[in-house]
Protein backbone atom coordinates (compact mmCIF):
# COMPACT_ATOMS: atom_id res chain seq x y z
CA UNK A 1 0.00 0.00 0.00
CA UNK A 2 0.93 3.36 -1.04
CA UNK A 3 0.94 6.07 1.60
CA UNK A 4 0.69 9.51 0.13
CA UNK A 5 2.54 12.69 2.30
CA UNK A 6 0.32 15.93 2.47
CA UNK A 7 2.81 18.45 1.12
CA UNK A 8 3.82 20.95 3.79
CA UNK A 9 1.98 24.39 4.59
CA UNK A 10 4.23 26.15 6.81
CA UNK A 11 5.34 28.20 4.51
CA UNK A 12 1.80 29.42 3.32
CA UNK A 13 0.74 30.26 7.27
CA UNK A 14 3.51 31.81 7.81
CA UNK A 15 2.24 34.19 4.47
CA UNK A 16 -0.86 34.29 6.06
CA UNK A 17 0.23 35.54 9.68
CA UNK A 18 2.80 38.06 7.90
CA UNK A 19 -0.15 39.70 6.46
CA UNK A 20 -2.67 39.47 9.50
CA UNK A 21 0.41 41.23 11.31
CA UNK A 22 0.78 43.75 8.82
CA UNK A 23 -3.08 44.64 8.50
CA UNK A 24 -3.90 44.86 12.35
CA UNK A 25 -0.19 46.78 12.41
CA UNK A 26 -1.87 49.31 9.68
CA UNK A 27 -5.38 49.73 11.74
CA UNK A 28 -3.52 50.57 14.92
CA UNK A 29 -1.57 53.34 12.92
CA UNK A 30 -4.95 54.16 11.50
CA UNK A 31 -6.42 54.86 15.06
CA UNK A 32 -3.56 56.04 16.64
CA UNK A 33 -3.19 58.74 13.53
CA UNK A 34 -7.31 59.63 14.49
CA UNK A 35 -6.71 59.71 18.43
CA UNK A 36 -3.72 62.32 17.52
CA UNK A 37 -6.27 64.30 15.21
CA UNK A 38 -8.91 64.33 17.45
CA UNK A 39 -6.54 65.44 20.27
CA UNK A 40 -5.28 68.11 18.69
CA UNK A 41 -8.65 69.22 17.28
CA UNK A 42 -10.05 68.71 20.65
CA UNK A 43 -7.04 70.91 22.79
CA UNK A 44 -7.47 73.55 19.42
CA UNK A 45 -11.07 74.39 20.56
CA UNK A 46 -9.69 73.89 24.00
CA UNK A 47 -7.01 77.12 23.47
CA UNK A 48 -9.97 78.89 21.09
CA UNK A 49 -11.83 79.12 24.10
CA UNK A 50 -9.50 80.14 26.18
CA UNK A 51 -8.17 82.60 23.81
CA UNK A 52 -11.67 84.38 23.70
CA UNK A 53 -11.69 84.24 27.10
CA UNK A 54 -8.82 85.77 27.94
CA UNK A 55 -9.62 88.12 24.83
CA UNK A 56 -12.74 89.43 27.23
CA UNK A 57 -10.01 89.37 29.92
CA UNK A 58 -8.23 91.83 28.49
CA UNK A 59 -11.16 94.04 27.46
CA UNK A 60 -12.34 94.16 31.00
CA UNK A 61 -8.72 94.99 32.40
CA UNK A 62 -8.83 98.39 29.51
CA UNK A 63 -12.11 98.53 31.22
CA UNK A 64 -11.13 98.89 34.41
CA UNK A 65 -8.07 101.02 34.01
CA UNK A 66 -10.19 103.80 32.24
CA UNK A 67 -12.36 103.63 34.61
CA UNK A 68 -9.59 104.30 37.13
CA UNK A 69 -8.29 106.76 35.27
CA UNK A 70 -11.53 108.77 35.54
CA UNK A 71 -11.18 108.57 39.12
CA UNK A 72 -7.87 110.26 39.43
CA UNK A 73 -7.78 113.25 37.00
CA UNK A 74 -10.36 115.58 34.63
CA UNK A 75 -8.46 115.26 31.18
CA UNK A 76 -7.33 112.23 29.29
CA UNK A 77 -3.74 112.93 27.96
CA UNK A 78 -1.06 110.77 26.02
CA UNK A 79 1.10 111.08 29.14
CA UNK A 80 -1.21 108.75 31.14
CA UNK A 81 -1.13 104.78 31.40
CA UNK A 82 -3.75 104.13 29.09
CA UNK A 83 -1.91 105.49 26.26
CA UNK A 84 1.10 104.29 27.01
CA UNK A 85 2.29 106.99 28.40
CA UNK A 86 4.97 107.39 31.08
CA UNK A 87 2.52 107.85 33.83
CA UNK A 88 1.65 110.90 35.46
CA UNK A 89 2.10 111.86 39.43
CA UNK A 90 -1.30 110.78 39.81
CA UNK A 91 -1.12 107.52 38.56
CA UNK A 92 2.03 106.70 40.21
CA UNK A 93 0.93 106.88 43.68
CA UNK A 94 -2.24 104.65 42.79
CA UNK A 95 -3.30 101.37 41.68
CA UNK A 96 -2.08 101.40 38.33
CA UNK A 97 1.30 101.77 38.94
CA UNK A 98 1.65 97.86 39.21
CA UNK A 99 -0.80 96.82 36.84
CA UNK A 100 1.36 96.35 33.25
CA UNK A 101 -0.56 96.45 29.92
CA UNK A 102 1.91 94.62 28.22
CA UNK A 103 2.03 90.43 28.59
CA UNK A 104 -0.44 90.86 31.72
CA UNK A 105 -0.44 87.53 33.49
CA UNK A 106 -4.19 85.65 33.70
CA UNK A 107 -4.67 82.16 34.01
CA UNK A 108 -2.59 79.93 31.83
CA UNK A 109 -1.73 82.58 29.59
CA UNK A 110 -1.14 86.62 29.44
CA UNK A 111 -2.51 89.45 27.18
CA UNK A 112 -1.11 92.97 25.91
CA UNK A 113 -3.82 95.35 25.95
CA UNK A 114 -3.29 98.66 23.65
CA UNK A 115 -5.99 101.12 23.64
CA UNK A 116 -6.29 104.27 21.95
CA UNK A 117 -9.09 107.30 22.20
CA UNK A 118 -11.36 107.97 19.23
CA UNK A 119 -11.68 111.80 20.46
CA UNK A 120 -8.31 112.63 18.63
CA UNK A 121 -9.48 112.58 15.73
CA UNK A 122 -13.24 114.02 14.24
CA UNK A 123 -16.25 112.50 13.85
CA UNK A 124 -17.02 111.72 10.25
CA UNK A 125 -20.91 111.64 11.02
CA UNK A 126 -21.22 115.04 12.55
CA UNK A 127 -18.58 117.00 10.50
CA UNK A 128 -20.24 120.06 8.84
CA UNK A 129 -18.78 121.42 5.21
CA UNK A 130 -15.92 123.19 6.13
CA UNK A 131 -14.56 120.76 8.56
CA UNK A 132 -14.94 118.40 5.73
CA UNK A 133 -13.39 120.47 2.55
CA UNK A 134 -10.43 121.62 5.34
CA UNK A 135 -9.45 117.98 5.86
CA UNK A 136 -9.42 117.67 2.03
CA UNK A 137 -7.52 121.22 1.44
CA UNK A 138 -4.81 119.95 3.98
CA UNK A 139 -4.61 116.59 2.11
CA UNK A 140 -3.52 118.63 -1.15
CA UNK A 141 -7.17 117.13 -2.93
CA UNK A 142 -7.24 118.72 -6.41
CA UNK A 143 -9.78 121.61 -5.93
CA UNK A 144 -12.40 120.40 -8.17
CA UNK A 145 -12.65 116.88 -6.38
CA UNK A 146 -13.09 118.57 -3.10
CA UNK A 147 -16.68 119.41 -3.13
CA UNK A 148 -18.04 116.55 -4.95
CA UNK A 149 -16.42 114.57 -1.76
CA UNK A 150 -18.19 116.82 0.76
CA UNK A 151 -21.49 117.26 -0.70
CA UNK A 152 -21.29 113.07 -0.96
CA UNK A 153 -19.93 112.24 2.09
CA UNK A 154 -22.83 114.76 3.80
CA UNK A 155 -25.62 112.86 1.53
CA UNK A 156 -24.36 109.60 2.30
CA UNK A 157 -25.23 110.20 6.29
CA UNK A 158 -27.83 112.93 6.26
CA UNK A 159 -31.71 111.27 5.20
CA UNK A 160 -33.07 113.53 2.48
CA UNK A 161 -34.46 113.25 -1.44
CA UNK A 162 -32.52 115.54 -2.84
CA UNK A 163 -28.63 115.41 -3.33
CA UNK A 164 -26.33 118.36 -2.43
CA UNK A 165 -25.21 120.10 -5.68
CA UNK A 166 -22.17 117.80 -6.06
CA UNK A 167 -23.44 115.25 -3.81
CA UNK A 168 -25.00 111.88 -5.03
CA UNK A 169 -28.47 109.70 -4.01
CA UNK A 170 -29.62 106.56 -4.55
CA UNK A 171 -30.38 107.15 -7.84
CA UNK A 172 -26.43 107.67 -8.44
CA UNK A 173 -24.95 104.79 -6.78
CA UNK A 174 -27.57 102.43 -8.99
CA UNK A 175 -25.99 103.52 -11.91
CA UNK A 176 -22.58 102.07 -10.41
CA UNK A 177 -21.65 98.02 -10.74
CA UNK A 178 -22.35 96.61 -8.67
CA UNK A 179 -25.81 98.70 -8.06
CA UNK A 180 -26.27 99.94 -4.37
CA UNK A 181 -27.77 102.74 -2.30
CA UNK A 182 -27.32 105.68 -0.52
CA UNK A 183 -26.93 104.48 3.16
CA UNK A 184 -28.88 107.92 4.34
CA UNK A 185 -27.66 107.09 7.95
CA UNK A 186 -24.76 107.43 10.11
CA UNK A 187 -21.36 105.38 9.53
CA UNK A 188 -20.77 102.28 11.28
CA UNK A 189 -17.11 101.43 10.30
CA UNK A 190 -15.22 104.29 8.55
CA UNK A 191 -14.30 102.28 5.40
CA UNK A 192 -17.95 103.28 4.47
CA UNK A 193 -15.92 106.26 2.82
CA UNK A 194 -14.84 103.88 -0.11
CA UNK A 195 -18.73 103.51 -1.10
CA UNK A 196 -19.25 107.38 -1.34
CA UNK A 197 -18.96 109.23 -4.94
CA UNK A 198 -15.53 110.76 -5.47
CA UNK A 199 -13.71 107.93 -3.73
CA UNK A 200 -15.23 104.77 -4.66
CA UNK A 201 -13.24 105.41 -7.52
CA UNK A 202 -10.58 107.07 -6.02
CA UNK A 203 -9.73 105.52 -2.64
CA UNK A 204 -6.34 106.87 -2.24
CA UNK A 205 -8.06 109.99 -0.46
CA UNK A 206 -9.35 107.39 2.10
CA UNK A 207 -5.78 106.06 2.55
CA UNK A 208 -3.07 106.57 0.22
CA UNK A 209 -0.69 103.91 2.52
CA UNK A 210 -3.01 101.00 1.06
CA UNK A 211 -4.42 102.60 -2.20
CA UNK A 212 -1.50 105.44 -3.29
CA UNK A 213 1.69 105.30 -5.08
CA UNK A 214 2.42 101.45 -6.09
CA UNK A 215 -0.86 100.26 -5.30
CA UNK A 216 -2.26 102.66 -8.22
CA UNK A 217 -0.07 100.80 -11.18
CA UNK A 218 -2.25 98.38 -11.87
CA UNK A 219 -5.46 100.48 -12.38
CA UNK A 220 -7.30 102.08 -15.40
CA UNK A 221 -5.69 105.62 -16.60
CA UNK A 222 -9.00 106.93 -15.91
CA UNK A 223 -8.84 106.46 -12.41
CA UNK A 224 -4.54 108.58 -12.34
CA UNK A 225 -6.35 112.01 -11.65
CA UNK A 226 -3.93 114.51 -11.47
CA UNK A 227 -3.68 117.63 -8.91
CA UNK A 228 -4.26 121.09 -10.38
CA UNK A 229 -2.02 123.42 -8.59
CA UNK A 230 -0.48 121.17 -6.59
CA UNK A 231 2.50 120.25 -8.49
CA UNK A 232 1.14 116.71 -9.40
CA UNK A 233 2.04 115.96 -13.51
CA UNK A 234 -1.19 115.12 -15.97
CA UNK A 235 -1.78 111.20 -15.56
CA UNK A 236 0.51 110.57 -12.32
CA UNK A 237 -1.07 109.27 -9.41
CA UNK A 238 -1.67 111.93 -6.68
CA UNK A 239 0.06 111.62 -3.68
CA UNK A 240 -1.18 112.69 -0.45
CA UNK A 241 0.18 112.87 3.01
CA UNK A 242 -2.36 111.02 4.58
CA UNK A 243 -5.98 110.49 4.16
CA UNK A 244 -9.45 110.50 5.53
CA UNK A 245 -8.86 107.51 7.49
CA UNK A 246 -6.30 109.18 9.14
CA UNK A 247 -8.59 112.49 9.66
CA UNK A 248 -11.75 110.92 10.91
CA UNK A 249 -13.97 107.90 13.15
CA UNK A 250 -17.59 107.11 13.22
CA UNK A 251 -17.42 106.67 16.80
CA UNK A 252 -16.51 109.59 19.02
CA UNK A 253 -18.33 112.73 21.00
CA UNK A 254 -18.09 115.02 18.11
CA UNK A 255 -15.55 116.81 20.10
CA UNK A 256 -11.47 116.45 19.48
CA UNK A 257 -9.49 116.20 22.45
CA UNK A 258 -6.66 118.72 21.84
CA UNK A 259 -4.60 116.31 24.21
CA UNK A 260 -4.62 113.29 21.87
CA UNK A 261 -5.04 114.45 18.04
CA UNK A 262 -2.01 115.44 16.20
CA UNK A 263 -1.36 118.30 14.18
CA UNK A 264 -3.56 117.13 10.85
CA UNK A 265 -6.53 117.11 13.17
CA UNK A 266 -6.03 119.71 15.23
CA UNK A 267 -5.95 121.66 11.80
CA UNK A 268 -9.61 120.93 11.57
CA UNK A 269 -10.41 123.40 14.41
CA UNK A 270 -11.58 127.32 13.52
CA UNK A 271 -8.50 129.30 13.20
CA UNK A 272 -5.66 127.04 13.86
CA UNK A 273 -3.25 126.33 10.93
CA UNK A 274 -0.22 124.77 10.67
CA UNK A 275 1.70 126.95 13.01
CA UNK A 276 -1.08 127.43 15.97
CA UNK A 277 -1.60 123.36 15.50
CA UNK A 278 2.09 123.49 16.50
CA UNK A 279 1.84 125.81 19.33
CA UNK A 280 -0.80 123.93 20.70
CA UNK A 281 1.42 120.12 20.60
CA UNK A 282 4.46 121.98 21.72
CA UNK A 283 2.57 123.49 25.03
CA UNK A 284 0.91 120.11 26.04
CA UNK A 285 4.32 118.18 25.30
CA UNK A 286 6.40 119.93 28.25
CA UNK A 287 10.06 121.25 28.12
CA UNK A 288 10.90 118.12 26.00
CA UNK A 289 8.87 119.19 23.29
CA UNK A 290 7.64 114.73 23.19
CA UNK A 291 4.00 114.11 23.35
CA UNK A 292 3.73 110.56 26.41
CA UNK A 293 6.89 111.73 28.77
CA UNK A 294 6.89 112.60 32.51
CA UNK A 295 7.16 116.11 31.79
CA UNK A 296 4.06 116.77 29.68
CA UNK A 297 1.65 119.46 30.86
CA UNK A 298 -1.59 118.70 29.27
CA UNK A 299 -4.58 120.71 28.68
CA UNK A 300 -6.85 120.57 32.05
CA UNK A 301 -9.60 122.57 29.93
CA UNK A 302 -9.96 124.26 26.25
CA UNK A 303 -9.34 128.16 27.64
CA UNK A 304 -5.82 127.24 28.67
CA UNK A 305 -5.42 127.38 24.87
CA UNK A 306 -4.60 130.92 25.39
CA UNK A 307 -1.64 129.65 27.14
CA UNK A 308 -0.08 128.46 24.03
CA UNK A 309 -0.75 131.71 22.09
CA UNK A 310 -4.19 130.79 20.42
CA UNK A 311 -6.10 134.11 19.93
CA UNK A 312 -8.90 134.35 23.00
CA UNK A 313 -11.41 135.10 20.56
CA UNK A 314 -10.24 131.99 18.31
CA UNK A 315 -10.82 129.95 22.18
CA UNK A 316 -14.46 131.18 22.57
CA UNK A 317 -14.87 129.76 18.94
CA UNK A 318 -13.13 126.38 19.18
CA UNK A 319 -14.88 125.41 22.35
CA UNK A 320 -17.93 123.68 20.85
CA UNK A 321 -15.44 121.86 18.85
CA UNK A 322 -13.01 120.41 21.18
CA UNK A 323 -12.48 119.23 24.48
CA UNK A 324 -9.98 118.03 27.09
CA UNK A 325 -12.09 114.66 27.60
CA UNK A 326 -12.10 111.57 25.84
CA UNK A 327 -15.56 109.04 25.81
CA UNK A 328 -14.72 106.50 23.29
CA UNK A 329 -11.88 104.24 23.02
CA UNK A 330 -10.58 100.90 20.64
CA UNK A 331 -9.14 98.23 22.27
CA UNK A 332 -6.92 95.91 20.96
CA UNK A 333 -6.31 92.87 22.99
CA UNK A 334 -3.42 89.98 22.29
CA UNK A 335 -3.75 86.71 24.01
CA UNK A 336 -1.09 84.79 24.65
CA UNK A 337 -0.75 80.95 25.08
CA UNK A 338 2.58 79.46 24.95
CA UNK A 339 3.47 80.31 21.55
CA UNK A 340 0.12 80.76 20.00
CA UNK A 341 -1.49 84.48 19.43
CA UNK A 342 -4.44 85.78 18.66
CA UNK A 343 -5.83 89.79 18.40
CA UNK A 344 -9.12 90.70 19.40
CA UNK A 345 -11.20 93.84 19.26
CA UNK A 346 -13.99 96.19 21.65
CA UNK A 347 -15.06 99.31 21.49
CA UNK A 348 -15.62 101.62 24.48
CA UNK A 349 -17.63 103.79 26.05
CA UNK A 350 -17.06 106.35 28.75
CA UNK A 351 -18.90 109.46 29.05
CA UNK A 352 -17.74 112.67 30.37
CA UNK A 353 -17.62 112.82 34.06
CA UNK A 354 -18.57 109.20 34.80
CA UNK A 355 -16.76 106.64 35.95
CA UNK A 356 -18.99 103.94 34.06
CA UNK A 357 -17.09 101.89 31.37
CA UNK A 358 -19.53 100.25 28.82
CA UNK A 359 -18.52 97.72 25.96
CA UNK A 360 -20.01 98.66 22.79
CA UNK A 361 -18.82 96.25 20.41
CA UNK A 362 -16.24 93.18 20.93
CA UNK A 363 -14.96 91.28 17.76
CA UNK A 364 -12.17 89.26 16.28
Amino acid sequence: MKIRLRPRSNGFALLIVMCAIFVLSWMAWLMSASMKVESRLAVSSNNNQEMIWLGRSGVELARWVLAQEAVLQPFDSLNQKWAGGSGSMAESNSVLASIPLDNYPIGDGSVSVKITDLDRLANINTAGAPVIQQALTLMGVDAGEISVVSDSIQDWVQAGDAPRIAGAKTDYYQGQNPPYNCKEAPMDDISELLLVKGIWDHPEIYDPKTYGGDAMSGRPAAFKRHQLGFGTAPGETPSYPFGLVDLFTPFSSGKININTADANVLQLLPGVDANAAASIIKYRSGPDGIDGTPDDTPYQNANQLTASGINPSAVGQMGRLCDVHSTVFKVTVTAHIGIASRDFNAILYRPTGSHTVQVVSFYY
